[in-house]
């Protein structure tokens, strides 16, 4: 009978993680709450059911379940592992608790990195890059861990070179290609093209010449503007499978004034997994080209919305309040849009606060207003192309900037609808003279020299929510002084 138990949790585990891949949690949980009600005492099914309400994003039931598996079963490293990560995404400490689930698995890597964001997030930074450094010290070949110390070291504003690990550990694995290749990016995606350049050298020294070695050299050339004159850059390379690659192709074509080329190369990957990150390309490939497909991808008169979000100025005051407490890092994060400012970490909106919860309800309505008040559906548009039917979040975040803070024009290629919620504004006489401070929608990256003109800006407002398309292009203009307080999220591709 117990081996027909335990070959019976093995299916049933198969059952959970099949959904989990194919997106269907939501179909599945039903299952397995009948499941652990009716064996209670099974560890293993409340640890399921707890992975699949943190799928469907219900992290506080989730967080329940876990604790419950914990209760059936103190020693298993599963469980325990699921509630540090759950602690630390619904906002509590969990340093303490990663530090349990080590006990359980010491040799697990994700969950040392897991104890140094805890720590970094309690604002135990130095304590965070020492628990690095000693893993670090043991495994030097791991590369996430060398480009997360890099990244927290720089979070944490330490002085000298954050990437300085991945030096000492190239000295010792010199014949260690991924590393090699990860210290390039960090190095590239800080935009330090001299280091970078640096480190292919010395890779190449190393290595020889690696097919990784020679693609990272082209997209150094490519991104950092030196091969402007050199159109057939990439003509090696054309039939690339890589997106990454394939991306830098679109990027290079429209740096060397070539959009029908560039607009070829991205209408090749719609309809592939990662189509998302070329439809924001295709709309300045069309609008350099003047063809009519930009109107009808972009419509920023008809997409973009503003509306104000069901929340009154006390609560404003206090999620403001709380959210200053989240902006604790010394630099924003070195890939992302912010210039003069902060991004908070963890997913914002599964904060256990009850303000946060309060703006997560007023959020998923007015996000569900926003979406059954699209035109009717369009095969092939990326917005309107789509099911309708859920609500789900695929980042939220928040964003402090200060005197001459701005967004770099970007878009959003893992949303599906993306946002600006301003919760704090300088006083008028701070901003500047309009349109200091205003979203700014159409705006190209200035580092592809494309002159376009942005579509429209819009005025911030404190309770004022946007909505718009994550495909379109957009940024924000600096202002003079104060304190720029917003949240952001994207609501992800419903799968149903």
């Amino acid at each position: 009978m117990a081996a027909d138990a335990a070959a019976w949790l093995i299916e049933a585990e198969a059952a959970a993680f099949a959904a989990l891949r194919a997106g269907t949690a939501a179909w599945a949980l039903p299952c397995f709450d009948r499941l652990s009600d009716r064996w209670p005492d099974s560890a293993r099914l409340h640890w399921l059911r707890a992975l699949l309400l943190r799928e469907e994003q219900s992290h506080e039931a989730a967080l329940r379940a876990a604790q419950e598996a914990v209760r059936r079963a103190a020693d298993d490293p599963r469980a325990q592992a699921l509630i540090a990560q759950l602690r630390y995404e619904t906002g509590r400490t969990a340093a303490a608790d990663f530090a349990a689930a080590r006990q359980l698995a010491p040799d697990d890597p994700g969950l040392i990195r897991g104890q140094a964001g805890a720590l970094a997030a309690e604002g135990e930074g130095a304590g965070a890059l020492a628990l690095l450094d000693r893993a670090l010290a043991d495994r030097p070949g791991w590369v996430e861990g060398q480009a997360y110390r890099a990244t927290l070291g720089r979070l944490c504003g330490i002085k000298g070179r954050e990437d300085g690990g991945f030096a000492a550990a190239a000295a010792l694995q010199p014949r260690n290609l991924a590393l090699w290749m990860a210290w390039f990016h960090w190095r590239a995606k800080t935009k330090d093209w001299a280091g970078a350049r640096d480190v292919l050298a010395q890779a190449r020294r190393a290595c020889g010449d690696a097919p990784a070695i020679e693609v990272a050299g082209l997209y150094l050339a490519a991104e950092s503007g030196e091969a402007q004159d050199r159109p057939d850059l990439f003509d090696g390379h054309a039939a690339s499978g890589d997106p990454g690659l394939m991306l830098a192709q679109v990027r290079h074509a429209l740096r060397c004034g070539a959009p029908d080329r560039a607009a070829g190369l991205a209408w090749a990957q719609i309809g592939t997994p990662a189509a998302s990150l070329f439809w924001p390309y295709l709309s300045l490939c069309w609008r350099l080209l003047g063809d009519d497909r930009a109107s009808w991808l972009d419509r920023p008169e008809q997409f973009i919305s503003v509306s104000q979000i069901g929340l009154d100025m006390v609560a404003l005051e206090e999620l403001g309040a709380l959210l200053r407490t989240l902006h604790g890092a010394a630099a924003p994060y070195p890939d992302q849009s912010v210039r003069g400012g902060t991004q908070t970490d963890r997913p914002l909106l599964f904060r256990h606060e009850p303000v946060v919860r309060q703006v997560r309800s007023a959020i998923e309505a007015a996000a569900r207003d926003y979406i059954d008040a699209l035109p009717p559906p369009e095969p092939g548009h990326p917005l309107l192309g789509t099911p309708r039917g859920e609500v789900m979040f695929a980042g939220s975040w928040s964003v402090r900037l200060s005197a001459q803070g701005y967004h770099a024009a970007h878009s959003h290629p893992a949303g599906w609808i993306s946002s600006a919620l301003y919760v704090s504004l300088p006083e008028p006489a701070m901003l500047g003279m309009a349109p200091a401070g205003w979203l700014r929608f159409g705006t190209p990256p200035p580092e592809l020299g494309l002159d376009l003109a942005p579509f429209s800006a819009i005025e911030p407002g404190v309770g004022r929510l946007v909505l718009f398309p994550s495909t379109l292009w957009h940024g924000t203009i600096p202002f003079d002084d104060g304190e720029r307080l917003s949240i952001a999220f994207d609501v992800r591709t419903p799968r149903f």
